[in-house]
Parts: structure tokens; sequence; C-alpha cells
């Protein structure tokens, strides 16, 4: 096991950051402050890049993050759910989850798809600095894209969010197939 490193003071700032280690297996995220819909994009693509790579193994560590929204857990599990498409299977791992998160992930069904611990796993980045993800500038319509893809992972996750969230979709898809 590895041991938990401090959070850079480069990093310590009121702007919330995804901190990765591409160089690792698994491939490490480590979220600082708030995940949401504002900087999700950037995880997605982050995401995406590394299974276009070949990477299959993510561990996501939950200790710093401050909360999160149903967009950030709707990109959680389109990533859950694209690595389960793969012989074999890959992975994702929820990791250090608080009992507030633990909440928001067990009542939309993300605790199906993916490993969550809520304890005290360790972990490190190896010997290369973590990259903080930056946001990319993004238009209106392409943010509603990822707010509807979001959401509609979290129904493929769990078929009761289709009722949490119908107000929600409804006006995506309206939104989206209007232009």
């Amino acid at each position: 096991m590895r041991r938990a490193s401090r959070c850079l003071p480069m990093f310590e700032s009121a702007k919330p950051v995804f901190l990765v280690d591409a160089y690792t297996d698994p491939v490490l995220v480590r979220i600082e402050g708030r995940a949401s819909f504002m900087n999700s994009a950037s995880l997605k693509s982050f995401f995406a890049e590394m299974t276009r790579q070949g990477r299959k193994r993510f561990i996501v560590d939950f200790a710093h993050c401050a909360g999160m929204d149903s967009t950030f857990l709707g990109v959680l599990a389109g990533v859950a759910l694209e690595l389960r498409k793969y012989l074999p299977a890959g992975t994702l791992m929820l990791a250090r989850v608080g009992e507030r998160n633990l909440e928001l992930i067990r009542n939309l069904g993300l605790h199906r798809l993916a490993m969550v611990d809520s304890g005290t796993f360790a972990m490190d980045f190896g010997t290369k600095a973590p990259q903080g993800l930056t946001d990319q500038a993004r238009s209106e319509m392409e943010g509603a894209r990822l707010l509807l893809e979001a959401h509609e992972n979290l129904v493929s996750a769990d078929a009761a969010n289709a009722a949490k969230f119908q107000d929600v979709l409804a006006f995506l898809r309206h939104r989206v197939e209007s232009r």
C-alpha cells in the first residue's frame, strides 16, 4: 500500500482541481475541492484519453473532495460503464469516500458500478509530480450535451434515477434536440 501524500502548496486554492498521475497503474485521480458540472468535462476528457491509450484501471481519491453534484457522478458512471465493455473488464475504485459522498454514491447506484472504499485506502502519486487538469472553454451546447450524457449515465447505473432526473433529462433533451 502506498502512503497518502500531502497536497502540494501550488494547488492549495479555492478553485477546485483534479490532480492526476497517468504514469501509475492504476491511474490515480485526486479531487481537490468540489467536483461539479463546472469541472467535469476535463475529467471526462482525461478518462477518454487514458482508455484510448489502453489504460483500464483507475482510482479516484475523494479524501479532499468538498462535495460533488450529479453531473460529476454521471461522468464517473459513464467511465465505469465504459470500463465494463473491455475484456477483461477495467476497474474504477472510488477511494477514501467520506460519509456524505458515500451517501450520494449509494443513492444514485454508483456503488453497483465501481468499487467503493469508505475507509483509509492509502495512496500516493508516483515519482512524477501530479498534473492538474485544466478546464477547456466549451460552448453552451457542449455543456448541455455533457449534462445530458452524465444524467443518462446515472439512469443506466440505476433505473430508479429516471424518476429523480426526469425533469432535468426532458429539459436537456429538448435543449440539445432543438438546436
